[in-house]
């Protein structure tokens, strides 16, 4: 018997999606460095991707970025991904490079550019039916910079007609699944600031519309467990982008910045049975590796959620009611940090061991001198990167 045998069943069916942006240069407004050996396309994308699930056994599908992932045939990059034994998750849509959207896009002043914008969702959803993807994710940068800049009441009126007509196109085994972002590219108002705006414009739509919880998309201070909890009792959590911050949306490693809040958020998972084959919720991350390698840097990152999933299984739900419900602030809390606290890794390295894994995956890709291989032959031609 081991300290995992209850939560097995979990952790065998647990699956990350790795997003295919991860592998390709990154940065801050400031520099992009670039690394030997980045993807020059999809194609190679997706190869680096399918080595993090082959290690890890975490990773079975990889999201994709549009027009960043455009390619002449889906079906053929499909196939592809699915020899390496990794398949094509979410279409995350891209409104927010063109200059055109330089002042919004579904909620812009202009019909024609929010025609654009729904035109391109509409190319996103044609890009699900070739991949077999089941969700389409929309990000929004619309919003403003300065008070008067625009009427905030009707840019929403503006965003719920574009939101309704992407929507309507949606195959009933589709989903539309809305990011919100409280800052950033615009200053002053958002137009999709935060989980409760997400929340009403989905309820808005319909039963196949959902919200996304970005970890790092959030004012400082903001209690993300709260919002876990209440998204799943509403059943309208659809998914997840992890990732780390320390300051704004850092999108550093999950955990990285806090492993505790990382636990207390799977335990609220966990509680609202989030976990369930059934309860339609995406674990996804969502990060940059600026100045590390990406290949390890996405290893880390699953292992990190696997890790803090396993301190969450293991929460005395009973003791922790018992607790609650005699009044123990103490006990109740104790509950909770007994488990956080409790080392899983070498349970989880025999886990991965007997399942035909490394017990070390971060090694294993070290020894494996994929990196080096990739470097020695991924030259000429253009690194894909921001905008790629």
């Amino acid at each position: 018997m081991t300290i995992l045998d209850d939560i097995s069943p979990v952790l065998e069916r647990q699956a990350i999606e790795v997003p295919s942006w991860a592998y390709g240069n990154s940065g801050t407004r400031f520099k992009v460095f670039a690394q030997p050996g980045v993807p020059r396309d999809p194609f190679e994308k997706i190869a680096d991707a399918a080595q993090v699930h082959a290690l890890t056994g975490l990773a079975p599908s990889v999201a994709l970025h549009i027009p960043w992932d455009e390619v002449d045939d889906f079906a053929k990059l499909r196939d592809h991904a699915e020899s390496l034994g990794v398949g094509l998750g979410t279409i995350n849509s891209n409104t927010f490079q063109d200059d055109v959207y330089k002042l919004g896009s579904l909620a812009h002043t202009d019909p024609e550019v929010r025609q654009a914008a729904v035109d391109h969702h509409l190319r996103c959803i044609e890009i699900m039916g070739e991949t077999g993807s089941q969700d389409l994710k929309i990000w929004l940068a619309d919003g403003t910079n300065y008070p008067g800049q625009d009427d905030i009441r009707t840019r929403q009126a503006r965003l719920d007609e574009g939101l309704a007509a992407i929507y309507d196109r949606l195959q009933p085994d589709q989903r539309l699944v809305l990011e919100y972002k409280f800052f950033e590219p615009a200053f002053y108002h958002m137009d999709v600031p935060d989980w409760g705006t997400s929340y009403a414009h989905c309820v808005a739509l319909g039963e196949r519309a959902v919200v996304c919880l970005d970890t790092g998309h959030h004012a400082p201070g903001t209690n993300i467990e709260f919002i876990v909890a209440q998204l799943l009792r509403f059943g309208k959590l659809g998914s997840f982008d992890f990732n780390s911050r320390f300051y704004a949306d850092d999108d550093l490693i999950v955990g990285a910045a806090d492993p505790f809040q990382l636990f207390r958020i799977l335990h609220e998972v966990n509680c609202g049975d989030g976990f369930e084959p059934d309860s339609g919720v995406v674990f996804m991350l969502d990060q940059c590796h600026n100045i590390e390698q990406r290949i390890p840097g996405q290893i880390r990152s699953v292992l990190n959620v696997q890790e803090m999933t396993a301190r969450a299984l293991l929460v005395d739900a009973d003791a922790l009611v018992t607790a609650q419900q005699a009044g123990d602030v103490l006990g109740a809390n104790e509950v909770l940090m007994d488990a956080f606290y409790t080392d899983v890794r070498p349970a989880l390295a025999d886990w991965r061991e007997a399942r035909g894994l490394p017990r070390d995956p971060m090694s294993a890709y070290k020894a494996s001198n994929y990196q080096t291989e990739i470097e020695r032959t991924r030259t000429g031609g253009q690194q894909a990167g921001w905008g790629a």
